[in-house]
């Protein structure tokens, strides 16, 4: 019997609905930490979607935009530069930081994963937008 999910590379079941508490969880453990911080909720509001500016990257094709779209989609990013921040004193640095990673625990949750480059819609954690009902369908025969 095969794993559902290992025909499609995408992950499925209950390691997906972890990955996604785990979103969640990295959502509410940022939310939290830039509030104790003094985070200013108009700053919050201004770069919290910032990491989707790497979207654009997709204009110049799917192999480019999914490099530039997982690049900014990764928590190695936000971890480094909150890291220095908190090893410098920058106390901004580390807020914006937790935000960047709110952002990515927010995605994770709704289930938008790291991109493979075939497609915007090729995901780690299945389809998203008109090619996941495809998927579902796909999924549902096996």
């Amino acid at each position: 019997m095969k794993a559902v999910g290992a025909e499609t590379g995408f992950v499925s079941g209950g390691p997906k609905l972890l990955l996604r508490l785990e979103g969640a969880a990295l959502m509410a453990t940022a939310l939290f930490y830039y509030a104790q911080a003094g985070g200013d909720g108009g700053r919050f509001a201004l770069l919290f979607l910032v990491p989707d500016l790497s979207l654009f990257a997709y204009l110049a094709g799917p192999g480019l935009g999914a490099i530039v779209y997982n690049a900014a989609h990764t928590t190695i990013g936000p971890l480094a530069y909150g890291a220095l921040g908190a090893a410098t004193g920058q106390h901004l640095l580390m807020q914006i930081a937790a935000i960047h990673l709110a952002h990515i625990g927010f995605d994770r949750l709704l289930g938008f994963g790291l991109k493979y480059g075939v497609s915007f819609s090729a995901t780690h954690l299945g389809a998203v937008g008109r090619a996941a009902s495809r998927t579902a369908r796909v999924q549902a025969r096996l």
